[in-house]
């Protein structure tokens, strides 16, 4: 899995590619590293095991009112329910 390049890497990276250059080697990640990506991909799905119930609505509903106070394309939808009938 890579992570995306910037417009200056990829160019470079087409250029490297065009003209036979070896690209750079990746460091191999360190043991930190490792650690806080095994946590990562686990804590998640244990946190919501250890919720109650009444502690997964209400951080469900914390999330439904940060949504509704951020500023429209923060939120990641463009519309909300109530702008429907204002378009036309």
């Amino acid at each position: 899995m890579g992570t995306k390049l910037d417009l200056n890497q990829l160019a470079k990276s087409i250029v490297d590619q065009a003209t036979g250059e070896a690209p750079r080697k990746k460091l191999p990640p360190t043991p930190k590293q490792l650690a806080g990506q095994k946590g990562g991909l686990k804590g998640g799905k244990k946190r919501m095991e250890a919720l109650t119930e009444a502690e997964r609505t209400a951080l469900a509903m914390k999330g439904v009112a940060a949504r509704k106070k951020a500023p429209e394309g923060e939120s990641g939808a463009g519309l909300r329910a109530g702008q429907l009938n204002k378009i036309s």
